[in-house]
Formats: C-alpha cells, structure tokens, sequence
C-alpha cells in the first residue's frame, strides 16, 4: 500500500458565466433566444419590406387594404395576447412549484392559439372566395407571405408548448414561454403594418 499523502486541489467556484454572456440571464435555454433576435429580424425586414413597397404604390395597397377584415385582425390580436398571458401564468405557476397547474395554464394557452388560426383560417377563405390570392397584386403577395409565414410559426409554437407540457420543467416552459411570447409580439407589429397603416 502507498503510504504517500493525497493532495486533493479543490474545484474553483462557479462563476455564474456558462459561456452564452448575456444571454446566460435571460429566462429559458440561451439557444431559443438566439433564434427569437433571428426571427424578430427576419419579420422586421418583412415588414419593412411591405412598407417600402406600400411607399411604391400607395393607391394599389390602400384598395387592397380596404378588402381586409380589420375586426378579425383586432380579434386575433385579442386572442394571441390572451394566449400569451396564459403562457405567463403557466411560468408563474411553475416556477411556485405547481407543474400540474402549470400544465393546464399551458394547455388552455394552446387552445386559445388553436382559435387563432381557425380566425385566421376563415379569414383566409373569404379573401379567396372574394378572389383574392397571392397573385393578385403586390399587396396579397406581400399579405399571404407575411401572415402565413406567422401561421406556420404559430402552428411551430404549439408544436413547442405541446411538447413542454409532455415535458414540464421550469426551464422547458421558460423556454417555450418565450417563443411563443415572440409570436405574439411579431403579431402585434403585423397587425398595425398591414391592417391598419396607411
């Protein structure tokens, strides 16, 4: 047996930094919100897009305008910041170390987001049954690819928050919470950009 002293070198301590700097203190996994920036840029170049291209022809985009539902805009606008608040509570309720509560907050968040694409889906369906497609004018190109673009990120934030609810953590539902928080706010400036602007 080796009768030599063990020289044990104690690990220093954590220093809070994982590597991600500032993102280390933002609520959810660090990777989410690198693809929320690329997201909120990506809708951000869109709607400046569509503005840049209303500037072009003014008259076409307000005709074309005309023929959107603002009220189901409005209600849609409702119906995703309800969702959200729900999200929210499901954050709050979670991290009180309620993960069945927590749960049900995030499944009527999916439910209310679920009534947002059927607005959205019967929205859709009197615009083409007036004749509106995406190859009537710059506006309804413009109109279809913004707004379906969000549809699918709304389909994608449920797929999120269905997953976060099969699997609870706090740090899962951070995660989900924030993406589909994004969705709302990318929305919100949607709304007013298309609907309302002119």
């Amino acid at each position: 047996m080796d009768a030599r002293p063990v020289t044990l070198t104690p690990h220093p301590p954590p220093t809070g930094d994982d590597g991600w700097g500032p993102l280390s203190s933002l609520p959810g996994n660090p990777i989410m919100w690198i693809l929320i920036w690329s997201e909120l840029l990506v809708f951000g170049a869109a709607l400046i897009g569509f503005a840049g291209a209303r500037m072009l022809d003014p008259v076409t985009f307000d005709a074309s305008q005309a023929h959107l539902d603002r009220v189901a805009g409005a209600v849609n606008t409702m119906i995703l910041l309800t969702s959200g608040l729900l999200a929210a509570i499901a954050v709050r309720v979670s991290s009180q170390g309620h993960g069945k509560a927590s749960r049900l907050w995030l499944i009527a968040a999916m439910a209310v987001g679920v009534l947002f694409l059927a607005v959205k889906m019967v929205e859709y369906d009197a615009k083409l049954a007036q004749g509106f497609d995406i190859e009537t004018n710059t506006f309804f190109t413009l109109y279809y690819l913004v707004t379906g673009f969000h549809a699918l990120h709304v389909v994608l934030g449920l797929i999120i928050l269905a997953v976060v609810a099969w699997k609870n953590s706090l740090e899962n539902l951070e995660t989900g919470a924030a993406f589909w928080h994004m969705v709302d706010l990318i929305w919100v400036l949607i709304f007013p950009v298309i609907y309302l602007m002119r």
